[in-house]
C-alpha cells in the first residue's frame, strides 16, 4: 500500500498538509485530485490546502512549491501557507532562517523569527481600487478591491461578529463582476483600539477559514489607502491569532509589504492510499 509522510501545519488557524517532495516521492499521479481527497475533514487528514515542497534548479532559491486548495484548484499564492513553508523549510534544514522560494506569484522571501513567527515579503498589491459597488439580491454593497497574489474584495461591515459569512461570502465570491475566476470575500471592521477584525470566505476552500494571509494584506492596504488606518496594521481573524501587515503607504499605492504571523508545526504522520477513496 502506497503511503507518504506529511507535515500538518497551521498559519494563524489556516491549516495545510505539507509534503517534502524534493525526491519526487509523492505517490499520487493527480495532485489536484489528491488534494480534494486528503483535505476532506472527517474522511481523511483534513486541511485548507495541500503544499508540495520541491527542488529547483535555480541556485538562488531554496525550493519551489505547488499549492492546491481543498477543492483541487491550484493557487498562485497563500500568505499563511507561505509562512508555514518558510518555517518548515528551516525545520527540515532546507534553508536557514532566511529563505527564498518560487511560487506561482513569483519569488517569495521570508524570515523565521526567534519566536517562531515568520515575516514574509509579499508581492506589491496590484489592481487596487477603492469604493467599488456590488449589487447582491437588489442591495448595494461598497467594497475595496486588491490583488495581493490572489484577488480580494474587502467589505467594511458594522457587525462582523454576527454576520452570515457563508451566505454573503459565497454571493461575493461567485459574483458576475469577478467572473470567471471569482474573488475572496473579506468582511472587516476597524475597532477602537485600531486593530481590524476580519472574517474571510475563501475561494478554493468554499467556506470561511480561520484566517487568510493575502486577505489580511488586502484589507490592511485598502483600509490604509482609504484613510481608515495607518501601518503597521494588526488584524484579528476568526482564529483570534493576530496577523500584522507592515508596508509603506504612498499617495496612491503601497510598497514594501510584509505579512508577519504565526506558523506552527502541529504534527507529522503517514497517510495511506485508503485516504484517497
Amino acid at each position: 500500500m502506497d503511503s507518504v509522510q506529511f507535515y500538518k501545519m497551521s498559519g494563524s488557524g489556516n491549516d495545510f498538509i505539507f509534503v517534502d517532495n524534493r525526491a519526487q516521492s509523492f505517490p499520487y499521479d493527480d495532485p489536484a485530485r489528491a488534494a480534494q481527497l486528503l483535505c476532506r475533514r472527517g474522511m481523511s487528514v483534513g486541511a485548507d490546502g495541500l503544499v508540495l515542497i520541491e527542488s529547483t534548479d535555480d541556485p538562488s532559491l531554496d525550493f519551489r512549491w505547488r499549492f492546491y486548495n481543498a477543492d483541487g484548484s491550484e493557487a498562485d499564492m497563500c500568505g499563511n501557507a507561505a509562512r508555514c513553508a518558510a518555517r518548515l523549510a528551516h525545520m527540515l534544514g532546507i534553508s536557514g532562517t532566511e529563505t527564498s522560494f518560487l511560487t506561482g506569484a513569483g519569488i517569495i522571501r521570508a524570515g523565521v523569527l526567534e519566536s517562531g513567527r515568520v515575516k514574509l515579503a509579499m508581492p506589491d498589491p496590484k489592481d487596487t481600487e477603492l469604493g467599488r459597488i456590488l449589487t447582491i439580491s437588489g442591495k448595494k454593497y461598497d467594497y475595496h478591491y486588491s490583488d495581493t497574489g490572489v484577488p480580494h474584495a474587502v467589505l467594511v461591515m458594522s457587525d462582523v461578529a454576527r454576520m452570515d459569512v457563508a451566505a454573503l461570502g459565497s454571493a461575493v465570491r461567485y459574483h458576475e463582476d469577478f467572473a470567471p475566476h471569482g474573488a475572496n470575500a473579506n468582511f472587516v471592521r476597524v475597532e477602537k483600539d485600531a486593530t481590524v477584525t476580519i472574517r474571510t470566505y475563501e475561494r478554493g476552500v468554499e467556506a470561511e477559514t480561520l484566517a487568510c494571509g493575502t486577505g489580511a494584506v488586502a484589507a490592511a492596504v485598502t483600509l490604509a489607502l482609504a484613510g481608515d488606518i495607518s501601518p503597521p496594521v494588526t488584524l484579528i481573524p476568526t482564529s483570534t491569532i493576530p496577523l500584522v501587515v507592515h508596508f509603506t503607504k504612498n499617495t496612491n499605492d503601497v510598497t514594501d509589504v510584509y505579512l508577519e504571523g504565526d506558523a506552527r508545526l502541529i504534527y507529522t504522520a503517514t497517510v495511506y492510499t485508503d485516504a484517497l477513496t
